[in-house]
């Protein structure tokens, strides 16, 4: 059994949500016609946020539909190196470089969709990546999301059928996280850490006696 560090990634690591990552994949299409109705299907999706991230979430992607699985990639890499890049976080890249030290498997949960989020990845040399990935019939994608959908809490079932299926002691392991969703994550570790935590996190980890992380 091996100690990991799940790192929810979205206010941790990144400073940058995915919906703005949706909306700068919609705006950079291959035709003036096909940005506006993109941009359109994504700004729909920002009110959905407020009553279910997970429809928000799914919303905010279906603008894709009908881009082509290569012109996705590129986007992807061009979005990771061009915008998502400058967004790291320095707090969290240090817990980071930290639990690398101390030989725990880095597993990074992410909102963004494979195309973006496998860049992230490499460039922080983590292990593991649960995050989104956008359905694709025939090259194109048709704005669907494939099951399961990474948005707001996962379950603690969930982390422990994960954990015994890799090998991952979760009494040993570490979790960080930064909002309120993310409370359910951390309480599945043994070693929980809010980051610069939401009002909703920061009371959590007070009522139980979670470090917090400001800076």
């Amino acid at each position: 059994m091996q100690p990991a560090a799940f790192f929810r990634v979205e206010g941790t690591l990144l400073s940058k949500s995915s919906l703005m990552a949706a909306a700068w994949t919609a705006g950079n299409g291959q035709q003036i016609r096909g940005r506006l109705a993109r941009l359109g299907a994504v700004a729909l999706a920002a009110p959905l946020a407020l009553r279910s991230k997970g429809a928000a979430t799914q919303a905010s992607w279906s603008a894709l539909r009908g881009t082509s699985e290569d012109r996705l990639r590129v986007l992807g890499e061009e979005y990771w190196h061009s915008v998502l890049k400058k967004s790291t976080l320095p707090v969290g890249l240090r817990l980071l470089k930290q639990a690398q030290d101390a030989g725990q498997r880095i597993v990074l949960i992410s909102d963004h969709p494979h195309c973006i989020a496998q860049h992230m990845t490499a460039a922080l040399g983590a292990q593991s990546l649960l995050c989104n990935h956008l359905e694709v019939v025939d090259g194109e994608t048709t704005g669907a999301l494939l099951k399961p959908i990474i948005s707001g809490p996962l379950s603690g079932q969930w982390t422990r059928d994960w954990a015994i299926q890799h090998g991952i002691d979760l009494l040993a392991s570490g979790g960080y996280g930064a909002r309120g969703d993310d409370a359910v994550l951390l309480s599945a570790v043994g070693h929980p850490c809010a980051v610069r935590p939401d009002n909703a996190l920061r009371r959590t980890a007070t009522d139980l006696s979670w470090p917090v992380v400001d800076a």
